[in-house]
C-alpha cells in the first residue's frame, strides 16, 4: 500500500487554471501525479464554496455562468441558488443546454418530458422504487442499471418544495474517489475497470422483464478522457464478479462511506435551488413530509446522456471575476 501525502492550499473558487491532461490510465505515473496535485490543490473546501448565486435562470451573465464551470471543473458538481425563484420544467431544460446538455434520459418513471418528478408516492410503480419513498437513498451513481450506450453522465437536479425534516444530499466527486483509491491500491481501481466488474440483475415486473440484465465496468475512461462512475453500494440485486481485489474495492468503498470522509460535501437544498453536476456519487438522508404545512418534497430531475461541456469563450472571459455565496 502506498501512502501519499494530502494537502490543499487553495481555498478560494474561481477558475481552476492548468488541469494538467491525464487521461486515468493506470500505467501513467507520472500523469497522474501531476494531475493528483493539481486536484487537490484545487478541491473546494466547504459546502458553502459550492453555491452559485443565479440572478436569472432564463438569462444568466457570462460571470454566474464563468463560476459555475469553475465549481464543476474543480469537483464535478455545483449548487446553483436563484434565490427562491419559481423556475418550471422548460426553463431548467433551457438551462441545462447551456452547458450542453441536450440528450435525455427516458428512464422508466421520468415523466413524459423526460424530467422526472421526485416526490413521495404511495401507489402504483414509483412507489415500490427508493426515490419516491422518504426512506434513505444509498451511496450510487444515476442509470447504473443503464445498458451501454445510455450512460448517464450529468444530472440536474432541482428543489420546488423543501421536506418538514431532512432530505439532505450527500456529495463525493467520483474523481476524488479514484484517487483515494488509487492510493490505496491501484489494483483495486484496475478489477473495477474490468468490463465484467459489476453486474445489475434483470429488472421483472409482475413476470415480465422489462430491462435485462446489465454487465460493465465501475470506472471507465471515456473518448476524450473523461472518467465515469457506475456504482451502487446496495447489498442486493447487485453482482459484483468473483474475483479477491474486486471484493477488496467494494468492502473499501464500503468502509469509505462509512467513514465520514471529509471531502464528502453535505447540503439541503432549499427551494430555487439545485445541483448540477457530472453523475457524481451522491446519497439522500431520509425525511418527513408535513402535508398540513405544505411541506412536501418536490424536485425536479433531469439526467443527460451528455457531460456538462464548457461554452467557448464564456469561462477563459469571465472566470477571474466568478464568485460563489
Amino acid at each position: 500500500m502506498r501512502q501519499r501525502a494530502v494537502t490543499n492550499s487553495n481555498d478560494g473558487v474561481g477558475r481552476a487554471a492548468g488541469r494538467p491532461p491525464f487521461e486515468f490510465d493506470l500505467r501513467d505515473e507520472a500523469g497522474y501525479a501531476r494531475w493528483r496535485e493539481w486536484k487537490l490543490s484545487n478541491r473546494i473546501r466547504n459546502d458553502e464554496q459550492l453555491v452559485v448565486r443565479i440572478e436569472n435562470i432564463e438569462s444568466p451573465s457570462d460571470t454566474e455562468l464563468a463560476a459555475i464551470h469553475a465549481c464543476i471543473e474543480r469537483v464535478n458538481l455545483v449548487i446553483y441558488d436563484t434565490g427562491g425563484q419559481l423556475v418550471d420544467k422548460p426553463a431548467l431544460r433551457r438551462f441545462a443546454r447551456r452547458f450542453g446538455l441536450e440528450r435525455l434520459d427516458h428512464n422508466l418513471c421520468a415523466d413524459e418530458d423526460a424530467i422526472t418528478t421526485l416526490s413521495v408516492s404511495r401507489a402504483g410503480r414509483k412507489g415500490e422504487y427508493i426515490p419516491y419513498t422518504d426512506r434513505r437513498l444509498n451511496w450510487h451513481t444515476d442509470g447504473y442499471y443503464n445498458p451501454p450506450g445510455r450512460e448517464i453522465r450529468a444530472i440536474l437536479m432541482h428543489c420546488e418544495r423543501q421536506a418538514a425534516e431532512g432530505g439532505e444530499s450527500h456529495l463525493f466527486d467520483h474523481e476524488l474517489v479514484y484517487l483515494l483509491m488509487r492510493d490505496e491500491n491501484p489494483d483495486w481501481v484496475r478489477a473495477l475497470m474490468a468490463p465484467d466488474a459489476m453486474t445489475i440483475p434483470p429488472n421483472v415486473v409482475d413476470g415480465r422483464e422489462i430491462r435485462g440484465a446489465v454487465t460493465g465496468p465501475v470506472f471507465r475512461v471515456e473518448p476524450g478522457g473523461r472518467l465515469h462512475m457506475r456504482y451502487s453500494a446496495r447489498t442486493r440485486n447487485v453482482i459484483w464478479k468473483d474475483d479477491p481485489d474486486v471484493r477488496a474495492a467494494v468492502a473499501w468503498l464500503q468502509s469509505l462511506w462509512r467513514s465520514g470522509h471529509p471531502w464528502i460535501y453535505h447540503f439541503r437544498l432549499m427551494p430555487g435551488q439545485g445541483i448540477l453536476c457530472n453523475n457524481v456519487l451522491h446519497s439522500r438522508s431520509g425525511f418527513r413530509d408535513d402535508p398540513e404545512t405544505g411541506q412536501t418534497r418536490k424536485l425536479y430531475r433531469a439526467r443527460f446522456h451528455d457531460g456538462v461541456r464548457a461554452i467557448e469563450g464564456i469561462v477563459a472571459e469571465g472566470a477571474e471575476d466568478a464568485v460563489v455565496e
